[in-house]
């Protein structure tokens, strides 16, 4: 019959020389160890060059394990370290293990695994585990999976900013638009956020000539680092945000004239949002406000054209689409509503960027869910305290595939 010994043995897949001696079990507290040796006179292979020698000296060191039933699991082992005749003294590798690690290989996949459906705090508590040692568990397999990545194929980038915290400080994101992967985060929103994104994307083959088209809000900071970095790509102001721009001036009109006119209170999203996505209620409500000619409500006329504009997307043809635009340029200019001529005039002084849309076709859809992908990734890194921590979390977050590099580095 095997021994309790044999048979955890063969639980955690152990092989010689490694064999467990004794099992530790401490029901009070919930803990089982199995206490780990190997017989003298064993060898182990130099993790330089590869060559066999003896244990020169040992440590003992512990590691957390998947549990087993209840109770929590910690591997005790006695590490050696080998004399190499090439290499001289060196601490051997393990196999359940990487170096340095505080967990076993097959809790850090469960342990990320579980922070890749919910908070960072919440897996702490779930698994009793300091949530800082989830922290560089999961920093290093982030970065060893970066490594791995390789841009050499990317041409069309889109960025965008997002606060870290209600108030402040913001953090960029670069997104391959093809791919629809992010590829870079950095600290901050000016100029030099597109100098580390460049050097960043060099080290992973990227060719900063490649990019041909960089879809931007109208950030000078953003518009200043692209024609710095990268000289052969065409700047993309796409629909989202210069829509934005507009539906800003909107609210600006609406907040405005609510002083004088109270219909108009409480009314915010109803001038913010496509007729077509309001709700029957809303709908009601603006035909009602549209109905009342004899009140010439400017935030009305700003609300028509904001809808007009959106109309210029609909063009079939560049010419189109630039005559259209001319039109609505000189019909907002000349309406003798001050926010929408500001508006009106910040499009005129990014025109090229607004007709480039046509031509690249940059897909918003992707950068309209920047900001609502970092605040999905801020909620599981509840209490991140660190941009390190916050970057850690978005880029798994969004890179399906940098998570399953998280994986893969664990088989």
């Amino acid at each position: 019959m095997e021994s309790l010994e044999d048979l955890f043995s063969k639980a955690i897949k152990l092989e010689a020389p490694w064999k467990i001696t004794h099992i530790g079990f401490d029901e009070a507290g919930g803990v089982i160890r199995l206490f780990i040796d190997f017989p003298r006179g064993s060898v182990f292979r130099c993790p330089v060059c590869g060559k066999e020698a003896k244990a020169y000296d040992t440590a003992e060191k512990e590691w957390r394990h998947l549990n087993f039933f209840q109770y929590a699991c910690y591997l005790k082992v006695r590490v050696p370290r080998i004399d190499c005749p090439d290499d001289g003294i060196r601490q051997i590798e393990v196999p359940w293990a990487r170096a340095a690690a505080d967990f076993t290989f097959l809790f850090e996949a469960f342990a990320m695994t579980l922070v890749r459906e919910m908070t960072v705090n919440k897996v702490s508590q779930i698994i009793k585990v300091d949530d800082n040692k989830l922290w560089r568990m999961m920093h290093h397999y982030t970065e060893a999976a970066r490594q791995q990545q390789d841009f050499s194929e990317v041409t069309k980038i889109g960025v965008d900013e997002t606060s870290k915290a209600k108030g402040h400080d913001y953090v960029s994101l670069f997104v391959d638009l093809e791919e629809r992967r992010t590829i870079f985060v950095a600290e901050g929103k000016g100029s030099e956020t597109m100098t580390a994104f460049t050097q960043d994307f060099k080290e992973h083959h990227g060719n900063p000539e490649d990019i041909t088209d960089v879809s931007i809000d109208m950030s000078p900071a953003f518009i200043s680092g692209v024609e710095e970095n990268l000289p052969r790509a065409s700047i993309t102001f796409d629909r989202y945000h210069v829509t934005k721009v507009i539906n800003t001036a909107v609210d600006t009109v609406r907040k405005e004239e609510t002083q004088e006119q109270a219909l108009l209170r409480g009314q915010k999203y109803l001038f913010l949002k496509n007729r077509d996505n309001l709700t029957e209620s809303q709908l009601k409500t603006l035909q009602s406000i549209e109905s009342m000619p004899r009140l010439n409500l400017k935030t009305v006329r700003a609300y028509h054209i904001r809808e007009n504009f959106q109309e210029i997307y609909k063009e079939q043809t560049r010419e189109g689409f630039e005559r259209s635009l001319k039109k609505w340029y000189f019909w907002a200019s000349h309406s003798r509503i001050e926010p929408i001529k500001e508006a009106a005039k910040t499009i005129k002084r990014h025109w090229s960027g607004v007709l480039r849309w046509y031509d690249s076709k940059i897909n918003n859809g992707i950068l309209e869910g920047l900001n609502s992908l970092v605040q999905a990734a801020k909620a599981k890194a509840r209490g991140y305290r660190t941009f390190k921590n916050l970057k850690t979390m978005i880029y798994p977050y969004r890179e399906t595939r940098l998570f399953q590099s998280w994986v893969t580095h664990l088989k």
